[in-house]
Order: structure tokens, then sequence, then C-alpha cells
């Protein structure tokens, strides 16, 4: 179900995919299914890794599986396959409509309604042919060029835990018996670099830096990321504890992209009707600062999450989930929405082997128009560029968490701490946003500037 590429590698096929989506979907129905949806998944990896000039790791491998959800008078199975012999479909088929059968009922996992699914499919320009040329020793090349040029940059890096360069390239197609049936292809690449230097009494301090992007030419120069690789673990020798106290606190793009993974977790229409969610009631009331604005796009040119179609099959739309500080809506599929009488916002994700659930796209806090350097210019505060650990009560709101970064005096950074801890309620912390910079970071599906809030608890020494 793959399609011969340049050098004999096999390029998966997603026409091939949707294809064999639609026999297997004929299959269940045969086999007495009311309903089916049927998700077709195929795929390959490369990753290569160097640490200290040797090659350490290479491996590419495919993947192709089958994923078939099934209802029966209000039953439902979700099984998958990795084997497309017909004979084995068939017999899949009838198998997964017997499970059915031991399942609870529960109307609310029907399938959605016909006049919902996507009837047209933007172009949303996921796929370079370019990526198809980056090899093994394309991906060897760039792992010793970026690793040389840390390890050189400064005598204190003495050490690295590696260069790792990846390449995805992958197809899917999707049908179900509501009315739908449609596929779609991307690729991806990343390159990471990761040194090591001593501190005093032994300690190691390590820094990393990355790029990612569907397009291979939208990924950094392996060498320039090896040096901001390097200047950011060095940056980090002398780290210490701070005293405890309260201070504004300023989050990095790589730091805040955590947390506003942690808000949308809240803004999940799953987690709105299991009452999981401290945010349950505040529909329309502020919840963040008039700064805030969040939104969910899947429909971005070249977006690292974005997707013509959710997994049921519905049309993908951008969601306004947060605007001026006030909270618009939650993401919902099919099955959240009528557990709360509202209607999908056309998030459904999932794995081949499972249910659909509430899922993200292109996640976005919009960035501000204040230069990133600028927010930190304040007289003494903290600037975090990783959070540690897990601290954060979905239910009540409470957040802690383990963090590390830079101490500001007047403005500057004066030194780098550690082993400290940060907490505020969720609810405050959003409403204490009192600036945004202008530097998104685009690099994954969810996607931050650097922000400020005005005043956080800081455990210290």
């Amino acid at each position: 179900m793959s399609a011969p590429a340049r050098g004999g590698r096999r390029l998966p096929d997603p026409k091939e995919c949707q294809r064999l989506a639609e026999q297997m979907l004929s299959l269940a129905v045969k086999a007495g299914a009311d309903g089916a949806e049927v998700l077709v998944r195929d795929g390959t990896e490369l990753e290569v890794k160097v640490r200290l000039g040797e090659t350490e790791l290479i491996k590419e491998a495919g993947s192709r599986a089958l994923g078939l959800r099934v209802l029966k008078d209000d039953r439902a199975a979700v099984t998958y396959t990795s084997d497309f012999a017909p004979g084995a479909l068939e017999r899949f088929a009838r198998e997964s409509v017997e499970l059915a059968a031991l399942s609870e009922p529960d109307p609310a996992g029907a399938l959605p309604a016909r006049e919902e699914l996507a009837r047209e499919l933007p172009d949303l320009d996921l796929w370079d042919d370019a990526v198809l040329s980056l090899d093994v020793a394309e991906g060897l090349r760039r792992a010793r060029m970026g690793e040389a040029a840390a390890l050189k940059m400064d005598k204190r890096i003495t050490n690295s835990d590696g260069a790792v360069f990846g390449r995805t390239v992958g197809a899917s197609g999707f049908a179900t018996s509501a009315g739908f049936s449609g596929s779609v292809r991307g690729t991806h690449v990343s390159f990471a670099v990761e040194p090591i230097c001593d501190d005093a009494e032994g300690k190691k301090r390590n820094g990393v830096y990355w790029s990612a992007s569907r397009f291979a030419s939208g990924l950094a120069d392996p060498e320039q990321i090896g040096l901001e690789a390097a200047r950011r673990t060095v940056a980090k020798l002398g780290a210490r504890k701070i005293p405890t106290g309260a201070a504004p606190v300023i989050f990095s793009p790589e730091a805040g992209r955590g947390l506003v993974g942690q808000l949308a977790g809240v803004l999940s229409g799953g987690a709105l009707w299991r009452r999981s969610t401290y945010l349950a009631g505040r529909d329309g009331t502020a919840v963040a600062s008039p700064f805030i604005e969040l939104v969910d796009d899947p429909l971005l040119p070249r977006g690292p999450g974005s997707r013509p179609y959710d997994g049921e099959g519905l049309a993908s739309r951008p969601n306004v989930l947060i605007s001026e500080g006030v909270l618009r809506t939650f993401l919902c599929d099919t099955y959240a929405a009528r557990k709360l009488g509202r209607r999908s916002t056309g998030s459904a994700a999932r794995a081949v082997g499972g249910s659909p659930h509430v899922g993200i796209s292109n996640l976005i806090l919009r960035p501000g128009r204040t230069p990133a350097r600028d927010i930190e210019r304040v007289e003494r505060g903290l600037y975090v560029t990783e959070l540690m650990g897990f601290g954060f009560n979905a239910v009540t709101g409470d957040y802690s968490q383990g963090a590390g970064g830079f101490w500001i005096e007047r403005g500057e950074r004066a030194f780098p701490v550690t082993e400290i801890t940060v907490s505020l309620g969720f609810d405050d912390l959003w409403k204490r946003v009192d600036a945004l910079g202008d530097d998104l970071d685009t690099r994954s599906s969810v996607q931050c500037p650097t922000f400020r809030v005005s005043e956080m608890m800081i455990a210290g020494s």
C-alpha cells in the first residue's frame, strides 16, 4: 500500500490508505456493524544520533496499521491490525463486531451527523519532496557538524549527550459510514544538539537547542544550532538557589509552552463533562489577563499540527478559546459535545488503536508587540528557561513546579538559578500576565512568545 520512492525507499501513499480504509469499512458493515470508522496510517521514520563524533544510533523503520471502531446497538469496539491480507481483514471485521456486543451501550458514542462532516479539504502544504533526499548519510553529516560546533565553542564544554537528526514521512486515510472519506500526507524533520559542561563540585550542566519543520528548507543550519546549544549550556555555569520570596516571573517560549499546554488541558470538553477542570461553569467570564488571546488553528499552512479534517472526519476550523482574557469556548469532539449538549468544534484526535478524543492542532498564544528583551527589564525578577516535574492540579487550579533560569537585577540577567519552585493559582497566573513578547516560537504545535507574570511565589533557599 505504498509507492516506490527514490533510492528504493517506500513512499507512503495517501490514496492507497484511503482505498484500504474504504474497503475495511465495507467489510465491517457486511459483518453486521450499524456503523464504523476506519483509520489507516502508513509511514517511515529515520533517526540518527552522533555522540562525541561517533555514530551511536541509526534507526530507520516503517509501520502500517489499520484502526477500526465499530458500532452495534449503541455498543462500540475499538480494534487494530497490521495484517492486510483479504481473508485476515474479513476475519478482523467479524471479530470486531462480535467484540462490540461485550461492551456497555452508550448512545453518546454514535457517529457524527452527516451534515457535520467535511465536504472540501484544503491544501495545507504539509508535504515536501526535498525531505525524501535527507538520508542516513545526510543525517550523520548534520549531526557531526552540529555537535562539533558545540564542542569547539567553549573549552568548558567537556562532554555531549549527542546530536540527533530525525525525519518522518507519513500518510493516512480515514473513512466513516457517516459519509466521509479522505486522506492526507505530511513530512517532518528535526535536529537537536545537547552539550554538557562541568560546574563546581562536579555538577553537570546541560543545555539543548533544536530546530524542526515540515520542510527541509525550514531546518536551521546545524552549526548554528550547535553554537546556540553550547551558549545555553555555558550560561548555566554557577547556577545557584535564591532566597524564597515573591517577584515578577518571565517565562521563555520554551518554558511557557508547557503552561499553555496545561491550559489547553482544562479547556477540553472531555475535562468539562467529567468535571475535572477548574474552569467548569466559567464560559463567558474572565479567566486570564486582557492580553491573552488563545487560539487552536488547524488550518495554518505548513503548521506542525495542521490537518484538513479532524479524527472523526469533521472539517477543521480555527477555534478561539480565550479572547481578551474571556473564556469563549471549550474544545469538543462529538462525544464530549453530546455529553455537554453542545456541538463539536472539529477537535477530535485519535491514534490508530484508540477511540476519538479531544485534542489540539496548532495551539497558539498570540504574541504581543513588546520586544522580548524589554519584558525582562524589571528591577528584580526571575527569567524561567525550563520547568521540571509535575505540579498542576486541573481540578483545583493549584500550580507549583520546579524551575531553572536566571535571576534579574535592574533589568539584566545577573546569574543562573536552579533548584527553585515557582507557584501560584493557575487562575491568578494567567490573570497576572502583564506583558507578551513579539517572539512567537513556531517550532512545535504548542506555540507561545515570552510572557511575564507580574508576581509569583518563588521557593528557594
